[in-house]
């Protein structure tokens, strides 16, 4: 359990952050802005949660958030070799909880009215913060393809990011009556 009793530390004073592996990482980095972006949508999708009605999908969204803590972990923990196996000692993203989320928009996408257009994001306020979500979680996704870019990134991981993005766009549609008040796209309407 994790045990918090001083919030400051100011061992960051110096524009640096520590890493789970005891190392020191400047603040600008590609690995300190990925990480930022995942805690942005957890924010976001804690602020979705207080607009979700229904008990089950805020208790989905609640266990998303967890997991983005795992994520959070994971991105904070380089790999030594290329090592991404979980341990007690190393919490790692696994390919489970990606399967997880598959499933989870297998089930919502039955209820919902089949894709006509293109939705915009918004609809009821439920689903419009549903989209920031989304939105948000899609710009940690490339914060963390382009730390990829530098430094090996577990596979699972990013798979984990690609699927809650998709999972929320789901979400949302439900979050409009099923998708039958979902905002379609027309093309050129304001020519």
């Amino acid at each position: 359990m994790v045990k918090l009793n001083k919030i400051y530390t100011r061992t960051g004073d110096d524009g640096t952050t520590g890493l789970v592996d005891g190392s020191r990482c400047p603040k600008f980095s590609a690995r300190i802005s990925a990480m930022g972006l995942v805690d942005e949508a957890n924010s976001a999708i804690g602020l979705a949660i207080c607009a979700i009605a229904d008990a089950d999908q805020r208790a989905l969204l609640i266990r998303v958030q967890n997991d983005i803590f795992d994520l959070g972990a994971d991105l904070a923990t380089p790999a030594e070799n290329d090592d991404f196996t979980s341990s007690e000692m190393v919490l790692r993203i696994v390919p489970a909880q990606a399967e997880w989320i598959e499933a989870q928009i297998d089930a919502l996408n039955e209820r919902l009215e089949p894709l006509t257009s293109f939705v915009l994001p918004g609809g009821s306020e439920a689903a419009a913060r549903v989209h920031v979500a989304r939105a948000t979680t899609r710009a940690a996704e490339r914060a963390m393809v382009t730390l990829a870019a530098e430094t090996p990134v577990n596979p699972a991981a990013l798979a984990y990011i690609n699927r809650l993005s998709d999972l929320l766009f789901v979400l949302a549609r439900v979050a409009n009556a099923d998708g039958r008040e979902d905002v379609k796209w027309v093309p050129g309407a304001n020519r």
